[in-house]
């Protein structure tokens, strides 16, 4: 039977097995030790928390179990491996090859965030559906890639080079899994990752994570005051919530606030909440979470805090200059244009801005942002453009992370293969290679394409509530990564 007809085989299996997957909550956590060895006596760190490391313990004790060759490289990240023997008529091992065919994917998750239909650990199936954090990013494409691989394997097919699924374990985060993992082992020489979108992306926008902070003065005045301040749950996604908490001697301030909340809801329909909590007042909003490469596709209630808090008159002057400086330079833009640092190209097009938190600690206000760059910008470029409006607010920029930009030839053999296996699993011959603001593996190893697992046309639901994989499309996903794999290992 041919591996195209094995996946189809497989069906029932993926869905459990991405089930069993989806069960581990497996966002990055802080370090922890563990007892080990035989006698228990001995200990070993999980570098990303438990959650993570159970997820990965668990796709690697399938894949031995599954006939593969399996190597954890101290719970920083590992890999999954066949092939790249050469055999006689006797199916005994002739050559073997040194050239490996990576598939780059990720076990971590971001955080699940609030309202979901379902238990977002469940992995529950509705219809044609399975919903769950991780579900199309990424621990969806890696159950997809891992059975492309053993239905290959499956039906007695060698590939002529290596084919290495690696298991990266904080993607999500700060990427120090891959770094030591690549430190201990040798890169793959080329290859895919399935944590983007198909038919295949040919260049991703550099990626900023940095902070932008304004130190308060202590308040001296009787007024309202903005008492604490929070909202978001990482950079990379379209915070979903936000909440306030103020506090005025002259209670009939809560009144007017409660008044300002109702006017705003009417005016722009935005979901916003007053409570009294104690002698203080809650203020919330509710926006909706998306991937922070795409923040056109949700709505962000930091945002709306901002703009609702634009209505009232603070007792402390550095708050009002902050919620000023928020609404007149960033407020609801996502293009950085009013920060002055808009940068358009045209191999990548616009510069993309998604504020991911915000906080109000002891003595200073501080937002996180996530800057997604055109491929012929610097970071430098970025920083230095917006430096008169962050100077004349007295704030400070804290720089936490860039990931530089990439970009495929269009010539490139690799990128014509993988669109050639799209097109005639799809009949799509229209679409051209992408450019995507996301940041995948892609960046972490030379040579490896971004390469599905969405299909054009899909809603995006990564990072969002209710994340979903479409089964069917799950399975034409690894139908496509099979012949990728098999094609990109064939004898030269």
């Amino acid at each position: 039977m041919g591996y195209l007809e094995l996946i189809d085989r497989y069906k029932d299996d993926m869905i459990k097995t991405l089930q069993e997957l989806v069960a581990f909550k497996s966002v990055v956590s802080a370090p922890v030790m563990r007892m080990s060895g035989e006698n228990k006596d001995e200990k070993e760190l999980l570098p990303f928390g438990k959650g993570v490391q159970d997820a990965f313990e668990y796709m690697l004790a399938k894949a031995a179990a599954d006939g593969f060759e399996t190597e954890n490289v101290d719970n920083y990240g590992g890999h999954i491996e066949f092939g790249g023997y050469t055999l006689d008529e006797e199916g005994l091992i002739i050559t073997t090859s040194d050239e490996v065919m990576g598939i780059v994917g990720h076990l971590d998750v971001v955080p699940e965030g609030s309202d979901w239909k379902y238990d977002p650990f469940s992995g529950t199936v509705e219809g044609d559906k399975i919903f769950g954090r991780g579900t199309i990013d990424d621990k969806g494409p890696v159950v997809a890639a891992y059975y492309a691989m053993k239905a290959i394997k499956d039906a007695g097919i060698m590939p002529a080079k290596k084919v290495r699924l690696v298991l990266g374990l904080d993607e999500e985060t700060e990427w120090k899994g891959m770094k030591k993992y690549l430190a201990r082992v040798k890169a793959p020489d080329f290859g895919f990752t399935p944590d983007a979108e198909f038919p295949a992306i040919q260049a991703e926008k550099g990626i900023m994570v940095f902070q932008l902070a304004r130190k308060l003065s202590k308040t001296v005045n009787k007024g309202l005051e903005l008492r604490s301040l929070s909202g978001g749950n990482a950079p990379n996604m379209v915070a979903d919530f936000a909440r306030a908490v103020v506090r005025s001697e002259q209670t009939e301030n809560y009144e007017e606030i409660r008044r300002a909340a109702a006017e705003f809801r009417e005016e722009t329909g935005y979901k916003v909440l007053v409570k009294g909590t104690g002698k203080s007042l809650e203020i919330t909003t509710t926006g909706v979470s998306a991937h922070g490469a795409r923040p056109h596709t949700g709505l962000n209630a930091i945002s709306i805090m901002m703009a609702f808090l634009q209505k009232l008159t603070f007792v402390n002057d550095d708050v009002n200059d902050f919620v000023e400086f928020y609404n007149k330079h960033i407020g609801f833009e996502l293009d950085g244009e009013s920060l002055g640092v808009h940068f358009c190209d045209n191999e990548s097009g616009d510069l993309i801005l998604n504020v991911g938190k915000v906080a109000l600690e002891k003595e200073a206000i501080t937002l996180t942002i996530n800057v997604r760059y055109p491929v012929t910008c610097t970071d430098e470029q970025v920083y230095e453009a917006m430096l008169p409006v962050v100077n004349k607010y007295n704030m400070g920029i804290v720089k936490e992370k860039t990931q530089e930009p990439i970009f495929i030839p269009s010539d490139s053999p690799m990128l014509k293969t993988l669109m050639d296996v799209y097109r005639e699993h799809t009949g799509d011959t229209e679409r051209e290679p992408l450019v995507i603001g996301g940041g995948t593996y892609a960046r972490a190893v030379k040579n490896v394409i971004a390469f599905g697992p969405s299909f054009p046309g899909e809603r995006e639901v990564a990072h969002q509530k209710n994340e979903y994989a479409e089964i069917p499309k799950l399975i034409t996903a690894a139908k496509i990564y099979a012949d990728a794999i098999y094609r990109l290992t064939l004898p030269e």
